[in-house]
């Protein structure tokens, strides 16, 4: 790599990869915590946020057209512009008497403009670097994108449980978390607008019209339903999740509830440690051996095992729900377990995703199955509020247990290819 190349990638891409994460966490992970501290039922919380992945599941049918209308350079800091607007509604709009439906706007608002900002952030990683450049900083991009998470979900939700502690007063200090991220966005926005490059290549495409383009995609989405043994890979997509999507609905109202409601009666501080930095630790630790391990022996090989490691930790919810331990030391080694076996497991479910996408279209492929994927987490998101608030939490996580055997037994069906995954000598 040419050291001045290097030096001006470092300007933007560490930036733009943790401006990508922030917004994902804040609608996905965020707002769950943020309901829960206001008194929203787990009904709501589970069914209003599971909607909330809705443009990450039709994201891959109106990416080909955002080239129509200005450059990803201009999509980057326009969404980013919007997303630190949202921020600053959901601020405004927490003390409110219509907290939740004007905060709820505004997530959506906010994941419309995550998912957009995805696909223009990752076009222009491509347009911005050389081939060479790209495969060099494809860690980097990763390492800031999970750093994004981590910030989100851990260090974030501390700040806002000390906050708590200080005003005694939830609204307040979430309003004040939330105020603060907008104008760090709106940081970041003028920020790009600096320091992003100008290729030559970032241009739309004025000469395509949407109907040229409109349909090509449509003989990409074709050739993807034309694949053999589609059906069987769709409905492999979204249930091998299908009990980690209502776990990871349910998973942190159960450490934020009190004990009378069968809860951990964790503060919004410690809920922050455990599962925000810790959780998040495990987790990508999960997923960095978890693809050790199948570059040695393949896919193939391994997938089995991976979906074991990735569902029977589950049972560590089983175990809190009946005993309610009140020892941190001992719910942050559960949770440490069960996020390391959900990284762990996670990593076949991609590399099985790019497997089908193997072919001419290989990116649009893949975006369309991380589309099924989201509506494999939407769907069971939806209904396990209300599932959990009837049977209780004890019920609810061994029904989690339950549900997690589709997807190890559709395993037994699926061809996977005995090479993929395996190191190339």
């Amino acid at each position: 790599m040419n050291n001045q190349s290097k030096s001006k990638a470092w300007v933007w891409v560490p930036s733009l990869y943790f401006a990508e994460g922030l917004p994902y966490a804040f609608v996905m992970i965020v707002s769950v915590v943020l309901y829960k501290k206001i008194d929203i039922s787990n009904s709501e919380i589970a069914l209003y946020t599971s909607w909330l992945y809705l443009p990450w599941v039709i994201k891959p049918f109106w990416s080909p057209f955002i080239d129509l209308i200005k450059t990803k350079r201009y999509w980057i800091i326009v969404t980013q512009l919007i997303v630190g607007a949202s921020l600053a509604g959901i601020a405004f709009s927490i003390p409110t008497d219509s907290m939740l439906q004007y905060t709820l706007a505004f997530f959506w608002l906010m994941a419309f403009s995550s998912s957009t900002h995805d696909i223009a952030a990752d076009g222009f990683y491509m347009l911005g670097l050389s081939n060479h450049d790209q495969s060099w900083f494809i860690g980097i991009r990763n390492s800031f994108y999970r750093f994004a998470i981590l910030f989100s979900q851990g260090i974030l939700v501390i700040l806002a449980g000390q906050l708590e502690n200080f005003y005694g007063n939830v609204k307040i200090a979430w309003a004040i978390i939330f105020g603060i991220l907008s104008i760090m966005f709106l940081f970041l926005a003028f920020y790009h607008s600096w320091a992003l490059p100008i290729p030559q290549n970032d241009k739309n495409s004025q000469s395509k019209t949407a109907k040229i383009i409109g349909k090509k995609y449509l003989q990409v989405v074709r050739d993807f339903f034309g694949k053999p043994e589609i059906l069987l890979i769709i409905i492999f997509i979204l249930l091998y999740r299908f009990g980690e999507a209502q776990l990871v609905k349910i998973a942190p109202l159960f450490m934020l509830d009190s004990y009378e409601s069968g809860g951990l009666n964790l503060s919004t501080s410690e809920y922050g440690f455990i599962y925000g930095t810790l959780g998040v630790a495990m987790l990508t630790l999960g997923g960095i051996a978890g693809g050790f391990f199948i570059a040695r022996n393949g896919l193939r090989y391994w997938i089995v095992w991976m979906a074991i490691a990735m569902k029977l930790p589950d049972l560590v919810y089983v175990y809190m729900a009946y005993s309610q331990p009140s020892n941190l030391t001992l719910i942050s080694l559960f949770v440490s377990i069960e996020q390391f076996g959900y990284g762990f497991g996670f990593t076949a479910y991609l590399l099985y995703m790019m497997m089908v996408s193997e072919g001419e279209h290989k990116t649009a492929h893949y975006a369309i199955c991380t589309g099924i994927m989201a509506l494999g987490m939407m769907i069971p998101g939806m209904f396990s509020g209300n599932l959990q608030e009837s049977i209780g939490y004890l019920n609810f996580f061994y029904w989690v247990i339950f549900s997690t055997l589709p997807g190890l037994i559709l395993i037994k069906f699926i061809s996977i290819n005995p090479d993929f995954g395996l190191k190339k000598d």
